[in-house]
């Protein structure tokens, strides 16, 4: 298999993650993380075509790149372009999208409750909110929280944001036909039958009583997603199931 010769630098992942790139016909190569902001300028410099960044490394690699907006909610950059800057993103909010729409289900015209701790954390899912729904409930710990991830609701979109301890909640929960748990635990007897669940948190499907939607192929769909911004290339989910191990 040819291999390209255009690199891609490896942010805090290990040497594993460069043989199973190799597969793609990938050049990666891992650099080093202790002056973040001068190795991604050297990448650049040296035109390295982008960067994958390790869960370790997604916080500091926020401040030493050009972050779009979802990144910048989130808090987080977990793949970088070289194109004309350093370029950052947070593939996995996307990712999340993706997997809803790949599910078949229908979100035209439905209602969605997200349900997290902070504005931040709430991010990951704000994306869920361009598929049509018409009305999102917005949880989190305090209503300042809840409002700040609100603002960034599509216009048209209906917002309901409440701190999770306003009894509100469970009118809202009640209405809604999907509930996104982005962080913190699910409020007991929360969920019904008719609910679909999106479980972020890995914590509460087995006490869910609804629908849980499989994320098993959520990380795949974030490599894809990174692998794209960071190369340009696009890559089936398919072919990207194998390596994910070892850029988990």
């Amino acid at each position: 298999m040819h291999v390209s010769d255009t690199p891609l630098a490896l942010i805090g992942h290990s040497a594993q993650a460069a043989r199973a790139l190799r597969d793609l016909g990938l050049l990666g190569v891992s650099v080093p993380t202790d002056d973040l902001s001068g190795v991604l300028h050297a990448c650049q410099t040296l035109r390295f075509s982008g960067a994958l960044i390790h869960a370790s490394q997604e916080f500091a690699a926020l401040g030493v790149t050009q972050a779009d907006p979802t990144a910048q909610k989130v808090g987080r950059v977990d793949a970088v372009a070289f194109a004309g800057g350093v370029h950052g993103t947070f593939a996995l909010a996307d990712a999340l999208t993706d997997t809803l729409e790949a599910s078949g289900y229908a979100s035209r015209g439905a209602s969605a409750l997200l349900l997290g701790q902070a504005a931040s954390d709430l991010a990951l899912a704000l994306p869920l909110t361009r598929l049509g729904f018409s009305d999102i409930g917005i949880v989190a710990e305090t209503t300042p929280e809840a409002e700040g991830a609100a603002r960034h609701l599509p216009a048209g979109v209906r917002a309901f944001p409440m701190s999770r301890r306003d009894p509100s909640v469970t009118t809202l929960a009640e209405r809604a036909d999907l509930i996104v748990l982005t962080a913190g635990a699910l409020p007991p007897g929360l969920v019904q039958p008719y609910h679909t669940l999106i479980d972020l948190t890995g914590r509460a499907q087995a006490g869910a009583a609804g629908s849980v939607l499989s994320l098993a192929r959520l990380p795949a769909r974030r490599l894809a997603r990174q692998l794209a911004h960071a190369t340009g290339q696009r890559f089936h989910v398919d072919e990207l199931e194998k390596l994910v191990p070892a850029l988990g």
